[in-house]
């Protein structure tokens, strides 16, 4: 996990089934609120199905990946059971709790692979966008039923490059203790991390920036506010009001 970097660029060599077999084990296992395993994965071999996720998208990883999985929050499976035990299903989905718990669940799951994946010296890529770029067609793409959305996708493969580990956040702007740390603390290891990956992306291995850190994560933001992932969600049943 230490050692865990993203890996976009991928060797045609593809991963095997006892390989994904373990994966798949590692997602089942993986903690759940309530062990309502309120997620589903859809793992995605077919190349013609990869290449209409990528035009989608634009994210090449997704069409030269051997697996794509696409995680989701999943309350249809436990719709159906309330149909065959007879139990009424609450609008739980019309609850932030609701829309968080799955959110939660899937991103454990994708954890779980992600850290599964890189214990087989395999390569790992996780794909945020493949929620917001087209929620509506990949949801029908995806044939997602009521109850169903995509959280975020994961392309796994046998990895072609290497790339340099991304300084991430110290310890002390990570972790509090006993309470949230004080602004000005917080402020001076959030500056002397800021110049730390403006320093990386200048001497950084393949493609080089001068990106710093807070400006350009805040120009992400300004992108989102684009995204319309409120309707996305109401049309898959969501409508987290309370």
């Amino acid at each position: 996990m230490m050692e865990r970097r993203s890996i976009r660029r991928y060797e045609r060599e593809p991963v095997t089934q006892e390989q994904m077999d373990f994966i798949f084990e590692a997602i089942r296992n993986t903690p759940t609120s309530y062990n309502g395993q309120q997620f589903s994965v859809i793992d995605i071999d077919d190349q013609e199905l990869k290449l209409k996720l990528y035009e989608l998208t634009g994210q090449k990883q997704i069409k030269t990946c051997s697996r794509f999985l696409a995680f989701c929050a999943d309350f249809h499976k436990i719709t159906l059971m309330s149909g065959v035990k007879d139990v009424a299903m609450p609008p739980f989905t019309s609850t932030a709790d609701g829309l968080i718990v799955g959110t939660v669940d899937a991103a454990l799951a994708m954890m779980s692979a992600v850290t599964a994946a890189g214990a087989l010296g395999l390569g790992t890529c996780c794909i945020g966008y493949a929620r917001t770029a087209a929620p509506a067609e990949i949801s029908s793409l995806l044939r997602l039923p009521q109850g169903v959305y995509l959280v975020c996708g994961l392309a796994i493969g046998v990895p072609r490059e290497m790339p340099d580990l991304k300084p991430k956040q110290p310890r002390e702007a990570m972790v509090h203790n006993n309470k949230y740390s004080d602004d000005l603390p917080l402020v001076n290891a959030l500056e002397k991390y800021d110049a730390e990956v403006t320093a990386y992306n200048a001497v950084r291995t393949g493609s080089k920036t001068t990106n710093d850190w807070a400006t350009h994560i805040i120009s992400y933001y300004v992108e989102a506010m684009n995204y319309n992932m409120l309707d996305a969600l109401r049309a898959q049943g969501f409508d987290p009001r309370k």
